[in-house]
């Protein structure tokens, strides 16, 4: 991209990987191939970037979380259902972890590093197929437009404004004035823990 572009202004960390399976089942191979993508990658494509990002004095890195990463709360547990999203959840949780950690060590060379979840569950094949949403049309489902406009918004707003943010779609659209009404994870039901601080 860089020999084609020129240097990268902008990094969208989408890309995720998850095999709903318990803990006592989870092929540690899979496990290892999971955090490979979900953590990993993210970490390796923020250092290919941030060079020129700092030389150049701004940029942005958008790490897209999940609602996953909000954990289940200590027990006991009335609901003692294995769903097999623990794996999916540390992970976005750590990717979490790794934004506002990033975002305090390129805060001075105006980088602005944010994590952005949805706060509905958007409607794609994969949530189709893991059974998250009952089809593309799910009226419960959040159109794929908000994830769209607030990852386009935390990469275009000044570093000042988001670094070290992490939030939801709906959320951060309401809070800025592009959307009027919003619902969901981080409106009518808290975040996690990274998003509170």
């Amino acid at each position: 991209a860089k020999e084609t572009f020129g240097p990268v202004d902008v990094l969208v960390n989408n890309a995720a990987l998850n095999y709903y399976i318990p803990i006592v089942d989870y092929p540690t191979s899979r496990w290892v191939r999971s955090f490979a993508v979900n953590v990993h990658g993210p970490f390796i494509l923020s250092k290919l970037v941030l060079p020129d990002m700092m030389e150049r004095g701004g940029g942005a890195i958008v790490n897209i979380s999940s609602g996953a990463a909000i954990g289940p709360g200590r027990g006991p547990y009335e609901d003692q259902t294995a769903r097999g999203g623990t794996m999916y959840g540390a992970s976005k949780a750590a990717l979490e972890r790794m934004t506002q950690g990033l975002a305090q060590e390129v805060s001075a060379h105006n980088v602005a590093v944010t994590a952005l979840s949805p706060s509905q569950v958007v409607p794609t094949p994969g949530t189709v197929f893991h059974k998250l949403v009952d089809g593309l049309e799910d009226p419960r489902g959040e159109a794929p437009e908000y994830m769209a406009r607030a990852t386009l918004l935390l990469a275009t707003e000044g570093a000042d404004r988001v670094s070290g943010r992490v939030t939801y779609s709906q959320a951060i659209l309401k809070e800025f004035g592009w959307i009027d009404e919003a619902q969901g994870t981080g409106i009518d039901r808290p975040g996690s823990g990274y998003s509170q601080i």
